[in-house]
């Protein structure tokens, strides 16, 4: 599945906000949100000035706009609210709470604008918004992998079907590591650097093992065994041991993984028998984790060997 642009109901964002409906035209459940933006129309409700205006963003009014709006007469609200409205914006939330006036409704059911409200701040509500926003509108795509968490790194595991991605996800699991999806993993580009993996719903929490087939994480592992959603902060491509074929050992070639145009650092790792690949990929997380904090043991070792090499006496600091 290519990466695309998404859209979501808005009746969904009114269950995941609760928000109250002030009024909601017919056809509420086939009104979508396109843009993870939002907007408060301040500069359009005073000076009527709507060039660069994007009518794809939900409209928010908070206290700011709601005095100013008090401040003037009947007419002027209902002109400015006219103005707002019929532009066609997806919805109007009102924060905090506050009242609405009668030009207001009015105005809503003439173009017909969901007109919605919440007590939050107005501050609060539009960050969880944008938030909610960002990583349902992402593009996405769905990828045959594992996803787990280990050591608080989110690991993607990829490799041909029957390779031991499932069987080492369990081992993981049992060693207190958490499982965010099996089998496919649906993985959404959430900002410019950062890639969010969760399961699709109806597979959640299951893992499928040949041989015994289908089970029940959650169940069998309890809550602390699984999780909804997790980044994506390194790749391990387990693949059959192929002989004669030349594997990395020093860890000095740096690869990566392009998903949805995002380069995620990456791992090509053999599978043969006796190799404990749950303790292998536990260790790679942590080198990562290592890396990042700027330490990079073979980086260290090279420097060793360069010196060594040039005759340089190491210090008890190089060695220990």
């Amino acid at each position: 599945m290519d990466g695309k642009l998404r859209t979501v109901k808005l009746t969904r964002i009114i269950e995941e906000f609760h928000l109250e409906k002030i009024y909601v035209p017919d056809g509420l459940e086939e009104k979508i949100v396109s843009s993870s933006d939002v907007h408060r129309p301040g500069i359009q409700l005073s000076e009527n000035y709507f060039d660069y205006f994007d009518n794809t963003r939900i409209q928010i009014l908070g206290k700011v706009e709601h005095f100013y709006m008090m401040s003037k007469t009947k007419e002027e609200r209902k002109i400015a609210y006219d103005n707002l409205m019929q532009k066609k914006v997806p919805a109007i939330v009102i924060t905090r709470g506050l009242d609405y006036t009668e030009e207001f409704i009015a105005a809503a059911k003439k173009y017909e604008i969901p007109i919605l409200r919440t007590e939050d701040s107005t501050s609060s509500f539009m960050a969880a918004l944008i938030a909610f926003l960002n990583l349902s509108l992402a593009p996405m795509i769905t990828r045959h992998g594992v996803l787990v968490e280990v050591y608080g790194e989110g690991v993607l595991l990829l490799g041909e079907s029957g390779v031991g991605k499932s069987e080492t996800a369990v081992e993981l699991i049992k060693r207190g590591h958490r499982l965010v999806a099996d089998d496919a993993v649906d993985i959404r580009r959430v900002s410019a650097k950062t890639l969010v993996g969760s399961s699709p719903e109806i597979i959640r929490h299951f893992i499928e093992l040949r041989g015994i087939g289908i089970i029940d994480v959650k169940k069998i592992f309890g809550m602390g065994a699984v999780k909804n959603t997790e980044n994506i902060n390194l790749v391990i491509n387990l693949e059959l041991w192929q002989q004669g074929k030349n594997y990395e050992r020093l860890g000095l070639d740096k690869e990566v993984t392009d998903i949805l145009g995002i380069k995620v650092p990456s791992l090509t790792v053999p599978v043969k028998p006796g190799r404990n690949l749950a303790v292998i990929i536990e260790i790679a997380a942590m080198n990562h984790r290592q890396q990042i904090m700027g330490y990079n043991a073979a980086e260290e070792l090279s420097e060793r060997l360069s010196k060594q090499m040039q005759g340089i006496e190491l210090s008890s600091k190089d060695i220990f």
